[in-house]
Protein backbone atom coordinates (compact mmCIF):
# COMPACT_ATOMS: atom_id res chain seq x y z
CA UNK A 1 0.00 0.00 0.00
CA UNK A 2 1.05 3.48 -0.78
CA UNK A 3 1.93 5.56 2.44
CA UNK A 4 -0.53 8.70 1.94
CA UNK A 5 1.24 10.71 4.57
CA UNK A 6 3.82 10.95 7.28
CA UNK A 7 6.06 13.07 9.08
CA UNK A 8 9.54 13.22 8.30
CA UNK A 9 12.62 15.78 9.69
CA UNK A 10 12.18 18.28 6.31
CA UNK A 11 8.41 18.32 7.30
CA UNK A 12 4.62 16.99 6.36
CA UNK A 13 5.03 14.10 3.46
CA UNK A 14 1.74 13.19 1.99
CA UNK A 15 1.14 11.71 -2.26
CA UNK A 16 -0.37 14.19 -4.29
CA UNK A 17 -3.84 12.89 -4.83
CA UNK A 18 -4.64 14.84 -7.73
CA UNK A 19 -1.95 13.49 -9.63
CA UNK A 20 -2.52 10.13 -9.56
CA UNK A 21 -2.94 7.71 -11.14
CA UNK A 22 -0.42 8.87 -13.69
CA UNK A 23 1.89 9.25 -11.72
CA UNK A 24 3.33 9.45 -7.92
CA UNK A 25 4.43 12.77 -6.55
CA UNK A 26 5.43 13.35 -2.83
CA UNK A 27 4.75 16.88 -1.79
CA UNK A 28 6.51 18.16 1.89
CA UNK A 29 4.49 20.60 3.59
CA UNK A 30 6.53 22.59 5.28
CA UNK A 31 4.24 24.85 7.45
CA UNK A 32 1.41 24.78 8.48
CA UNK A 33 -0.48 27.01 5.87
CA UNK A 34 1.13 24.71 3.19
CA UNK A 35 -0.87 21.92 5.27
CA UNK A 36 -4.68 23.88 4.62
CA UNK A 37 -3.73 24.75 1.61
CA UNK A 38 -2.51 20.68 0.56
CA UNK A 39 -6.25 19.97 2.41
CA UNK A 40 -8.65 22.63 0.66
CA UNK A 41 -6.91 21.29 -2.77
CA UNK A 42 -7.68 17.72 -1.99
CA UNK A 43 -3.70 17.23 -2.92
CA UNK A 44 -4.96 14.71 0.64
CA UNK A 45 -8.86 13.76 0.17
CA UNK A 46 -10.71 11.20 2.97
CA UNK A 47 -12.01 12.51 6.08
CA UNK A 48 -9.20 9.95 8.44
CA UNK A 49 -6.66 11.49 6.47
CA UNK A 50 -7.16 14.72 6.56
CA UNK A 51 -7.53 14.37 10.26
CA UNK A 52 -4.36 12.58 10.21
CA UNK A 53 -2.97 16.08 8.23
CA UNK A 54 -4.48 18.51 10.72
CA UNK A 55 -2.46 16.57 13.58
CA UNK A 56 0.29 17.00 11.78
CA UNK A 57 -0.26 20.39 10.70
CA UNK A 58 -1.12 21.65 14.05
CA UNK A 59 2.15 19.83 15.56
CA UNK A 60 4.36 21.93 12.58
CA UNK A 61 2.88 24.63 12.77
CA UNK A 62 3.52 24.86 16.87
CA UNK A 63 7.31 23.77 15.80
CA UNK A 64 7.87 26.92 13.80
CA UNK A 65 5.57 29.31 16.08
CA UNK A 66 6.72 32.66 18.19
CA UNK A 67 7.13 30.93 21.78
CA UNK A 68 6.99 33.95 23.09
CA UNK A 69 3.12 34.07 21.48
CA UNK A 70 2.50 30.59 21.65
CA UNK A 71 -0.72 30.38 23.02
CA UNK A 72 -2.28 33.12 20.47
CA UNK A 73 -0.07 31.35 17.51
CA UNK A 74 -1.77 27.90 18.64
CA UNK A 75 -5.24 29.61 18.16
CA UNK A 76 -4.79 30.77 14.59
CA UNK A 77 -3.20 27.44 13.71
CA UNK A 78 -5.71 25.50 14.66
CA UNK A 79 -8.67 28.23 13.12
CA UNK A 80 -6.76 28.09 10.36
CA UNK A 81 -7.13 24.33 9.41
CA UNK A 82 -10.40 24.34 10.86
CA UNK A 83 -11.62 26.60 7.83
CA UNK A 84 -10.43 24.34 5.00
CA UNK A 85 -13.24 21.65 4.42
CA UNK A 86 -16.33 22.00 6.72
CA UNK A 87 -17.94 18.31 6.10
CA UNK A 88 -15.72 15.68 7.25
CA UNK A 89 -15.61 15.73 10.90
CA UNK A 90 -12.42 13.82 11.97
CA UNK A 91 -10.71 17.36 10.90
CA UNK A 92 -12.17 19.17 14.10
CA UNK A 93 -11.40 15.87 16.17
CA UNK A 94 -7.75 15.86 15.37
CA UNK A 95 -7.75 19.70 15.58
CA UNK A 96 -9.78 19.23 19.08
CA UNK A 97 -7.22 16.15 20.15
CA UNK A 98 -4.06 18.35 19.65
CA UNK A 99 -5.47 21.77 20.93
CA UNK A 100 -6.70 19.88 24.17
CA UNK A 101 -3.49 18.34 24.06
CA UNK A 102 -1.34 21.80 23.72
CA UNK A 103 -3.61 23.49 27.08
CA UNK A 104 -2.53 20.59 28.93
CA UNK A 105 0.91 20.90 28.46
CA UNK A 106 1.24 24.94 29.02
CA UNK A 107 4.04 25.84 31.80
CA UNK A 108 6.31 23.30 30.00
CA UNK A 109 9.37 24.54 28.25
CA UNK A 110 8.12 25.26 24.61
CA UNK A 111 10.69 22.28 23.17
CA UNK A 112 9.01 19.71 25.87
CA UNK A 113 5.63 21.14 23.99
CA UNK A 114 7.00 20.98 20.64
CA UNK A 115 8.02 17.56 20.71
CA UNK A 116 4.89 16.07 23.08
CA UNK A 117 2.57 17.82 19.58
CA UNK A 118 4.93 15.99 16.86
CA UNK A 119 4.73 12.43 19.14
CA UNK A 120 0.86 13.01 19.24
CA UNK A 121 0.11 13.62 15.18
CA UNK A 122 2.37 10.66 14.67
CA UNK A 123 -0.09 8.66 16.89
CA UNK A 124 -3.05 9.76 15.36
CA UNK A 125 -1.46 8.36 12.38
CA UNK A 126 -0.19 4.91 13.63
CA UNK A 127 -3.70 4.72 15.51
CA UNK A 128 -5.44 5.27 12.35
CA UNK A 129 -3.99 2.57 10.66
CA UNK A 130 -4.99 0.03 13.60
CA UNK A 131 -8.35 1.21 13.39
CA UNK A 132 -8.84 0.71 10.13
CA UNK A 133 -7.48 -3.07 10.59
CA UNK A 134 -10.07 -3.56 13.26
CA UNK A 135 -12.57 -2.00 10.78
CA UNK A 136 -11.91 -4.49 8.29
CA UNK A 137 -11.65 -7.66 10.66
CA UNK A 138 -15.51 -6.70 11.79
CA UNK A 139 -16.67 -6.02 7.76
CA UNK A 140 -15.08 -8.56 6.45
CA UNK A 141 -17.76 -11.37 7.66
CA UNK A 142 -20.49 -9.10 5.97
CA UNK A 143 -19.10 -9.52 2.78
CA UNK A 144 -20.46 -12.78 0.92
CA UNK A 145 -17.84 -14.86 -0.49
CA UNK A 146 -18.10 -15.39 -4.74
CA UNK A 147 -19.56 -11.94 -5.32
CA UNK A 148 -19.20 -8.73 -6.54
CA UNK A 149 -18.43 -5.34 -3.98
CA UNK A 150 -19.84 -2.01 -5.35
CA UNK A 151 -18.39 1.15 -3.62
CA UNK A 152 -18.16 4.82 -4.46
CA UNK A 153 -15.36 7.13 -4.23
CA UNK A 154 -11.85 6.35 -2.64
CA UNK A 155 -12.43 5.16 0.88
CA UNK A 156 -9.18 3.02 1.00
CA UNK A 157 -5.36 3.38 2.06
CA UNK A 158 -5.15 6.75 -0.19
CA UNK A 159 -8.45 8.38 2.20
CA UNK A 160 -6.98 7.29 5.13
CA UNK A 161 -3.07 6.94 6.86
CA UNK A 162 -3.69 3.46 5.41
CA UNK A 163 -5.34 -0.12 4.36
CA UNK A 164 -8.66 2.14 4.39
CA UNK A 165 -12.04 1.67 5.75
CA UNK A 166 -14.32 0.68 2.66
CA UNK A 167 -11.55 -1.02 0.53
CA UNK A 168 -10.15 -1.93 4.41
CA UNK A 169 -13.16 -4.31 4.30
CA UNK A 170 -12.65 -5.31 0.96
CA UNK A 171 -9.02 -6.26 1.77
CA UNK A 172 -9.69 -8.13 4.60
CA UNK A 173 -12.02 -10.14 3.23
CA UNK A 174 -9.71 -11.02 0.61
CA UNK A 175 -7.24 -11.74 3.38
CA UNK A 176 -9.86 -14.12 4.87
CA UNK A 177 -9.47 -15.91 1.75
CA UNK A 178 -12.95 -14.93 -0.21
CA UNK A 179 -13.48 -14.84 -3.45
CA UNK A 180 -14.79 -11.65 -4.61
CA UNK A 181 -14.53 -8.50 -7.33
CA UNK A 182 -15.21 -4.92 -6.73
CA UNK A 183 -16.94 -2.58 -9.12
CA UNK A 184 -15.97 1.37 -8.26
CA UNK A 185 -18.29 3.81 -9.73
CA UNK A 186 -16.41 6.18 -11.22
CA UNK A 187 -16.91 9.54 -8.76
CA UNK A 188 -17.91 12.21 -10.91
CA UNK A 189 -16.91 15.14 -10.92
CA UNK A 190 -13.41 14.79 -8.83
CA UNK A 191 -13.07 11.29 -10.08
CA UNK A 192 -11.97 9.39 -7.27
CA UNK A 193 -13.20 6.62 -7.73
CA UNK A 194 -11.57 6.24 -11.51
CA UNK A 195 -8.53 7.91 -10.42
CA UNK A 196 -7.63 6.40 -6.93
CA UNK A 197 -10.19 3.10 -6.11
CA UNK A 198 -9.25 1.05 -9.23
CA UNK A 199 -5.49 2.22 -8.98
CA UNK A 200 -5.65 1.23 -5.34
CA UNK A 201 -7.29 -2.31 -5.93
CA UNK A 202 -4.88 -2.96 -8.93
CA UNK A 203 -2.00 -2.22 -6.56
CA UNK A 204 -3.02 -5.04 -4.59
CA UNK A 205 -3.51 -7.58 -7.43
CA UNK A 206 -7.86 -7.51 -6.13
CA UNK A 207 -9.96 -7.73 -9.69
CA UNK A 208 -11.68 -4.71 -10.66
CA UNK A 209 -14.13 -2.96 -12.79
CA UNK A 210 -14.58 0.67 -13.23
CA UNK A 211 -18.50 1.87 -14.24
CA UNK A 212 -19.74 5.36 -14.64
CA UNK A 213 -21.83 6.19 -11.69
CA UNK A 214 -24.95 5.78 -13.85
CA UNK A 215 -24.21 2.04 -14.43
CA UNK A 216 -24.77 1.20 -10.67
CA UNK A 217 -28.43 0.58 -10.83
CA UNK A 218 -28.46 -1.41 -13.60
CA UNK A 219 -25.44 -3.59 -12.17
CA UNK A 220 -27.76 -3.97 -9.29
CA UNK A 221 -31.00 -4.87 -11.08
CA UNK A 222 -28.78 -7.73 -13.06
CA UNK A 223 -28.35 -9.09 -9.52
CA UNK A 224 -24.29 -8.63 -10.23
CA UNK A 225 -23.85 -7.21 -7.17
CA UNK A 226 -23.75 -8.92 -3.28
CA UNK A 227 -22.88 -6.14 -1.44
CA UNK A 228 -22.38 -2.10 -0.84
CA UNK A 229 -19.33 -0.63 0.69
CA UNK A 230 -18.32 3.10 1.25
CA UNK A 231 -17.00 4.81 3.67
CA UNK A 232 -18.60 8.31 5.02
CA UNK A 233 -17.31 12.06 5.96
CA UNK A 234 -19.73 12.84 9.04
CA UNK A 235 -22.35 10.37 10.85
CA UNK A 236 -24.99 11.79 12.97
CA UNK A 237 -26.47 10.74 16.39
CA UNK A 238 -29.38 8.78 13.82
CA UNK A 239 -27.34 7.18 11.87
CA UNK A 240 -27.72 9.35 8.63
CA UNK A 241 -24.61 9.06 6.62
CA UNK A 242 -22.59 12.36 4.77
CA UNK A 243 -20.40 10.85 2.29
CA UNK A 244 -19.19 11.74 -1.54
CA UNK A 245 -22.20 12.96 -3.65
CA UNK A 246 -24.05 9.80 -5.25
CA UNK A 247 -24.06 7.90 -2.68
CA UNK A 248 -27.61 8.74 -1.55
CA UNK A 249 -28.08 7.99 -4.80
CA UNK A 250 -26.53 4.47 -4.51
CA UNK A 251 -27.49 3.21 -1.09
CA UNK A 252 -31.51 3.80 -2.59
CA UNK A 253 -30.95 1.36 -5.41
CA UNK A 254 -29.27 -0.87 -3.40
CA UNK A 255 -32.67 -0.85 -1.04
CA UNK A 256 -34.58 -1.03 -3.96
CA UNK A 257 -33.01 -4.12 -5.23
CA UNK A 258 -33.05 -5.83 -1.77
CA UNK A 259 -28.56 -5.45 -1.53
CA UNK A 260 -27.38 -4.61 2.03
CA UNK A 261 -25.58 -1.17 2.12
CA UNK A 262 -22.48 -1.05 4.17
CA UNK A 263 -20.84 2.22 6.27
CA UNK A 264 -17.51 1.78 6.94
CA UNK A 265 -16.17 4.50 9.13
CA UNK A 266 -13.84 4.67 12.92
CA UNK A 267 -15.75 5.91 15.27
CA UNK A 268 -14.07 9.38 15.16
CA UNK A 269 -16.60 10.40 12.34
CA UNK A 270 -19.08 9.64 14.70
CA UNK A 271 -21.08 13.42 15.69
CA UNK A 272 -23.23 12.44 18.13
CA UNK A 273 -24.06 16.40 18.53
CA UNK A 274 -25.94 16.24 15.19
CA UNK A 275 -29.41 14.75 15.72
CA UNK A 276 -29.74 13.96 12.29
CA UNK A 277 -28.21 14.43 9.02
CA UNK A 278 -29.96 17.42 7.91
CA UNK A 279 -27.50 19.16 10.07
CA UNK A 280 -24.42 18.25 8.75
CA UNK A 281 -22.81 21.18 6.47
CA UNK A 282 -22.17 20.77 3.03
CA UNK A 283 -19.45 21.84 1.34
CA UNK A 284 -20.16 23.54 -2.50
CA UNK A 285 -16.59 22.90 -4.51
CA UNK A 286 -15.37 25.04 -7.70
CA UNK A 287 -17.31 25.14 -10.71
CA UNK A 288 -14.63 24.18 -12.60
CA UNK A 289 -14.35 20.72 -11.08
CA UNK A 290 -17.48 19.84 -13.07
CA UNK A 291 -17.21 22.23 -16.36
CA UNK A 292 -13.41 20.59 -16.89
CA UNK A 293 -12.47 17.47 -16.71
CA UNK A 294 -8.51 17.51 -16.29
CA UNK A 295 -8.46 21.13 -17.91
CA UNK A 296 -10.54 20.77 -20.53
CA UNK A 297 -13.49 22.16 -20.76
CA UNK A 298 -16.90 20.03 -21.13
CA UNK A 299 -19.34 22.58 -20.78
CA UNK A 300 -20.44 25.76 -22.80
CA UNK A 301 -18.67 28.84 -20.80
CA UNK A 302 -20.36 30.49 -18.07
CA UNK A 303 -23.02 28.21 -17.57
CA UNK A 304 -24.41 27.89 -14.13
CA UNK A 305 -22.78 24.78 -12.38
CA UNK A 306 -23.50 23.66 -8.64
CA UNK A 307 -21.52 21.07 -6.93
CA UNK A 308 -22.16 19.91 -3.38
CA UNK A 309 -18.99 17.69 -2.43
CA UNK A 310 -21.54 15.08 -0.16
CA UNK A 311 -25.05 14.23 0.22
CA UNK A 312 -26.53 12.61 2.80
CA UNK A 313 -28.04 9.54 3.14
CA UNK A 314 -30.78 9.01 5.53
CA UNK A 315 -30.37 5.90 7.91
CA UNK A 316 -33.25 3.99 6.80
CA UNK A 317 -31.04 2.87 3.51
CA UNK A 318 -28.12 1.77 5.77
CA UNK A 319 -27.87 -1.69 6.76
CA UNK A 320 -24.90 -1.57 9.27
CA UNK A 321 -22.12 0.68 9.75
CA UNK A 322 -18.55 -0.82 10.51
CA UNK A 323 -16.28 0.87 13.31
CA UNK A 324 -13.44 -0.45 14.71
CA UNK A 325 -15.65 -1.43 17.70
CA UNK A 326 -17.90 -3.82 16.21
CA UNK A 327 -20.84 -3.83 13.84
CA UNK A 328 -23.53 -0.68 14.58
CA UNK A 329 -27.39 -1.65 13.36
CA UNK A 330 -30.55 0.07 13.72
CA UNK A 331 -31.68 1.83 15.80
CA UNK A 332 -28.58 3.81 15.70
CA UNK A 333 -29.28 6.27 18.42
CA UNK A 334 -28.77 3.25 20.70
CA UNK A 335 -25.99 1.67 18.51
CA UNK A 336 -24.00 4.01 17.75
CA UNK A 337 -23.71 5.97 21.31
CA UNK A 338 -22.66 2.14 22.58
CA UNK A 339 -19.67 2.92 19.88
CA UNK A 340 -18.39 6.06 22.66
CA UNK A 341 -18.42 4.52 25.69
Amino acid sequence: MVETIYWSDAGVVMIDQTRLPREQVFVTCKDYREVAEAIRSMVIRGAPAIGVAAAMGVAIGVLHADPGNLDADVETICATLAATRPTAVNLFWAIDRMRNLYRSLVGQPVEAIRQRLIAEAQQVRLEDIAINRAIGSHGAPLVPDGRTVLTHCNAGALATAGYGTALGVIRAAVEAGKSIDVFADETRPFLQGARLTVWELDQDGIPATLITDNMAGHFMKAGRIGCVVVGADRIAANGDVANKIGTYSVAVLAKENGIPFYVAAPVSTLDLTLATGAAIPIEERAAAEVTHVFGQPVAPEGIRVANPAFDVTPNRYVTAIITEKGVARAPYVESLQAMVK
